[in-house]
């Protein structure tokens, strides 16, 4: 993020901290900047087409204060029925949670002035996925739910090596972050401008497929998406609105390559997914997705997906379904990830590499499990992930995204002492396909030297404390009661 764009960022993040006193959560004020700043980055982007005349930026800008918040109310439901494909998809039941006149006056005129002439320079798409990342890393309890690490996001799209000829498919997107790391790996490493004219279309049309089940974030997907330059049709390319875990899901494309970071837990009101095609059938929001995945995979297709531990070790359907990964695809690699890269700190979690077969038997002869979290710091906002902390994994990968026999033997087992060593499938099945494989001592729980400073651990119990409470007050409102705490 170039200096221009990161001023942008910190200027616009601080307005929602001037405005709390309008009564605007961090949440409710990413989706109201959501809406003015896809007037704005049109005006600035020269894609005012996109939006009827009479309910542009300028048309917003102009009005007096006391007329302002109600012309501003009015622009949100005309443009869910008016305007383009992405319009009205990113202004879909929009409404606003501004009351005051003055708030929406602030945040209209310190938008107007902020120095977007050199953030065009570069990506005026890093502004949104900057201030996406700030929500996540701020607003601690729901959003990072939604946002994977750029670096870890980074690292998975490089070992996968996502090429101009995939089906890529991301099925819990969230924002959209693994579809926006693809597209620009592969502009990275293929000019589009040495392009046919056959695989530009083919890239605009049947490249980019996504779904996200809360109406919120996926507006903001589409948001992301377009300044990225990504198409959106609600029928094709880019993020759809709808719930992957019943029949909107099957109706995705099969993908050449899946990458994504599920959610976490049980399936809303412990109701089973309404998906005929999954064998087993579970309301572990997390094996439903793995079933997705590799059901969803063409032959030969490939996967990176995040799974938290409870994946790797449960039993019952949990074991069943595992047995049927490793049956189905050849997973040859886990990535053992640090603790405190996700919002919730207590959650362990793991990024399973694997291929689809060709059959439906006994596809994975060995499983490469690379421990990057025993002995490294726990992340957080103290230490901070950065993409070198991948590279010694992502050499000793390689650089076959598939995992396949021949690129496996050149993998090199480091022994009990290093990061990365292979199990074959026969000791995994003789403890009861168990993939929770552990070996190094993690010192750095054991060593009391290493501990937080006391008022840090205490900055980390409100911390937590507040999420939970913020949870709490979600749930209260979801049931209709009063809050009074």
């Amino acid at each position: 993020m170039n200096t221009a764009t990161h001023d942008i960022v910190a200027k616009l993040w601080n307005l929602c901290n001037v405005l709390k006193d309008g009564g605007i959560s961090f949440h409710q004020y990413m989706i109201e900047l959501t809406y003015l700043l896809f007037l704005k980055m049109a005006k600035e982007t020269g894609t005012e087409s996109l939006i009827p005349e009479g309910y542009r930026w300028d048309d917003l800008k102009t009005k007096p204060e006391s007329e302002q918040l109600e012309f501003y109310k009015q622009l949100l439901n005309h443009l869910e029925k008016d305007g383009s494909v992405i319009v009205k998809a990113i202004f879909a039941d929009a409404k606003s949670s501004i009351n005051r006149p003055n708030t929406l006056s602030t945040l209209v005129n310190e938008i107007d002035k902020l120095d977007w002439y050199n953030a065009r320079r570069e990506s005026i798409g890093d502004v949104y996925e900057g201030l996406l990342e700030k929500n996540a890393n701020e607003s601690k309890a729901g959003a990072g739910q939604y946002f994977t690490p750029r670096p870890l996001i980074d690292s998975m799209v490089h070992v996968m090596r996502p090429t101009l000829e995939d089906i890529i498919q991301d099925p819990a997107a969230g924002t959209g972050g693994f579809l926006i790391a693809a597209d620009r790996y592969i502009r990275e490493y293929s000019d589009p401008n040495s392009w046919t004219k056959k695989q530009k279309e083919k890239y605009h049309t049947n490249t980019f497929y996504g779904m996200e089940l809360v109406s919120d974030t996926h507006r903001l997907a589409l948001m992301n998406l377009m300044l990225h330059g990504l198409d959106f049709n609600p029928q094709g390319t880019g993020i759809r609105y709808g719930d992957t875990l019943s029949s909107d899901g099957k109706n995705l494309p099969p993908a050449t390559l899946i990458l994504t970071n599920p959610p976490f837990g049980s399936k809303k009101g412990g109701g089973l997914p309404d998906r005929k095609d999954f064998d087993f059938s579970t309301s572990n929001k997390q094996f439903c997705f793995l079933q997705h995945i590799y059901l969803g995979l063409k032959p030969g297709g490939r996967a990176a997906a995040v799974f938290p531990d409870n994946v790797l070790f449960e039993s019952n359907v949990g074991r069943q379904i595992r047995t049927d990964l490793m049956d189905k695809c050849n997973l040859h690699t886990i990535l053992r990830l640090p603790s405190g890269i996700f919002y919730a700190q207590g959650v362990k979690t793991n990024v399973l590499f694997f291929t689809r077969g060709k059959t439906e038997k006994g596809n994975t002869k060995e499983v490469w499990v690379y421990d990057l979290r025993a002995n490294t710091p726990q992340f957080g906002k103290r230490t901070s992930l950065m993409r070198q902390h991948f590279e010694e994994f992502e050499t000793a990968f390689g650089d076959d995204p598939f995992g396949s026999s021949v690129s496996l033997a050149k993998r090199t087992d480091t022994g009990e002492k290093g990061r990365f060593r292979k199990f074959s499938r026969d000791w995994i099945a003789e403890r009861g396909d168990n993939l929770d494989i552990s070996w190094l001592n993690n010192e750095s729980e054991d060593d009391n030297n290493n501990l937080p400073e006391p008022a840090i651990l205490a900055q980390e119990a409100i911390g937590e404390l507040e999420a939970a409470i913020a949870e709490l007050q979600g749930i209260l409102q979801e049931l209709g009661e009063e809050i009074n705490f």
